[in-house]
């Protein structure tokens, strides 16, 4: 991600906010508190008690605890807004894999189901100020499409700002987490208040907002570049409505740009039609063309992959008129192919990764040998297809053997929770997560036996190593391949798409994580079923024009 362009506006901007920071916590203190007390009469004597030091040490030290909550803030605006990387630092995939290994227990993840619970209220509360201010950073920064959200004061980074300044109160994790819990209400609603207000100021600075992005249709009408659609039409019934190459002068709709980094078009499926005399099959190259340019102008897939994927335009449309099979969409082995080489490289997205860098090498020399064919066969797309799942067992074994010792120690941990019936505080060295002192009772998994039957231990069940799962780790989101389940399905190990950074997660955590919505497996995205969409869009405005 390029850096934040640091302009004067920016900086007052970002300088006024901060600068508002202990004022935004005090106010919230002093929300909590009232909530505290509103439900005094309803908790029982030791809650009351606890609730009682919680509030003395609020009053007592608020003043130390708002300058950590200001701290906390300021640490997280300034890393969002430095992302340069550091010359002197290498590569993430470069580093010297660590070989601490944290184990992930359910204490940790209530307390990150907590945390997403807290953004959450203020996402949903503030919804409308947040969107307005966003379209204000944008201006700030230059990016007139708001393409990414820019503000550095987002939900998330309040809410770890107030859980570093309840940390750094001497009291027990549950009052800890208390805190959080009587704060939410209050933070949602200050927080709201403060994001209109900073609309204002940038308005009255004379900061004209950006506007969000639209995509412009043939037919004039606008499409948001964020709106995903999961239709994808038939492509045997596309092709019956398609208009033929070489019918007409006008012919089919052209690509007239260029792919990313400058790799011209390859084939027309003019060139490719000529000749042929079937007008099914003119139909087809037609189709076969159209669903390739519209993959490769979706802006999600990497450009490195995008120059590979065009490689293959003017031999999927000679494919086609021998195998109209083609058109089975997913099933097909050049679909397969297509949407298995883009999906591992978003899986990977470091550039300088080396196992990244040996699959686009794999991908380049199999697309090659497919395009110099002069006669295209289905089974060359199914020998490739073969080659690059091949790679993948072979990727993720490497990466297995690079953390052996990791998965030795791991299965040592299970082995002697099986023998003691007990949970062992470190395993080879390897020290857990800090546990709670007192957790909350409603944030613990409700009884074992309803957990063992819910969706998410069945989820869990069907993980196997090699599967993707977006999940969330330390505050941030990740993409992490399961690489070792653990023989007895109690610990699992995961390693970062990003990075060589691996977690050792408890199968009760791993549950906790799926039902709140903070873990999930990942599909591998239809490319082609996009790609089909937009292009009967793009046949349904034209012929509406």
């Amino acid at each position: 991600m390029a850096p934040v362009r640091i302009s004067p506006a920016l900086r007052q901007y970002v300088d006024d906010e901060l600068l508002r920071a202990p004022l935004l916590f005090d106010q919230t203190v002093e929300g909590a508190i009232e909530h505290g007390r509103r439900n005094l009469a309803s908790m029982t004597s030791f809650e009351r008690n606890a609730a009682g030091e919680l509030m003395q040490v609020l009053v007592a030290q608020r003043a130390r605890l708002a300058d950590r909550f200001a701290q906390a803030l300021r640490g997280q605006v300034a890393e969002e807004l430095d992302k340069t990387p550091q010359p002197a630092a290498a590569p993430a995939a470069l580093q010297p894999r660590a070989m601490s290994l944290a184990l992930v227990e359910e204490d940790t993840v209530a307390l990150e189901v907590e945390l997403s619970h807290m953004v959450q209220m203020i996402k949903s509360t503030a919804e409308h100020e947040l969107r307005e201010l966003s379209t204000f950073i944008a201006a700030l920064v230059g990016d007139m499409d708001v393409a990414t959200d820019h503000n550095p004061f987002r939900p998330d980074a309040y809410t770890r700002a107030l859980w570093a300044a309840a940390q750094a109160m001497p009291l027990s994790r549950g009052h800890q987490i208390t805190l959080m819990r009587w704060s939410s209400a209050a933070l949602a609603s200050l927080l709201r208040q403060s994001y209109a207000a900073a609309c204002s100021r940038l308005e009255s600075m004379g900061v004209e907002p950006a506007t969000y992005r639209t995509v412009i249709m043939p037919s004039g009408s606008r499409r948001s570049r964020s709106v995903e659609t999961t239709f994808s039409p038939d492509l045997q019934r596309m092709r019956e409505s398609m208009p033929a190459p070489l019918d007409s002068t006008q012919g089919g709709l052209t690509y007239q740009g260029q792919l990313p980094g400058g790799a011209p078009r390859r084939e027309h499926w003019h060139d490719v039609a000529r000749g042929v005399g079937n007008r099914a099959d003119r139909q087809s190259v037609e189709l076969v063309g159209r669903l390739i340019e519209a993959i490769l102008q979706d802006d999600r897939v990497p450009a490195d992959v995008l120059q590979l994927v065009a490689r293959l335009n003017g031999p999927a449309m000679r494919l086609v008129l021998r195998d109209p099979k083609v058109l089975d969409k997913d099933e097909h082995p050049l679909w397969r192919f297509v949407h298995m080489l883009a999906y591992e490289a978003e899986m990977a997205p470091d550039p300088g990764d080396p196992e990244r860098m040996r699959l686009l090498r794999l991908a380049h020399h199999l697309i090659e040998q497919i395009a110099n064919e002069t006669e295209q066969r289905t089974q060359l797309y199914r020998n490739a297809l073969a080659k690059l799942e091949e790679f993948l067992r072979q990727r993720l074994a490497r990466r297995c053997a690079g953390v052996a010792t990791q998965i030795g120690a791991l299965q040592k941990f299970e082995n002697q929770i099986e023998v003691d019936n007990t949970v062992p505080g470190a395993f080879d060295g390897v020290l857990d997560a800090p546990g709670m002192e007192t957790v909350p009772a409603e944030l613990m998994p409700e009884d074992p036996a309803t957990a063992a039957a819910s969706a998410s231990e069945i989820w869990l069940d069907k993980l196997r190593a090699g599967q993707w799962v977006r999940m969330l780790m330390g505050g941030r989101w990740v993409q992490a391949q399961l690489l070792w389940p653990g023989e007895k399905r109690e610990v699992w190990l995961f390693g970062d798409g990003a990075s060589d950074a691996t977690w050792a997660v408890r199968r009760g955590a791993l549950v906790m994580m799926h039902s709140s919505g903070l873990a999930k497996t990942l599909k591998m995205r239809s490319l082609v079923g996009s790609a089909a969409a937009r292009v009967q869009e793009q046949l349904s405005a034209r012929g509406a024009a």
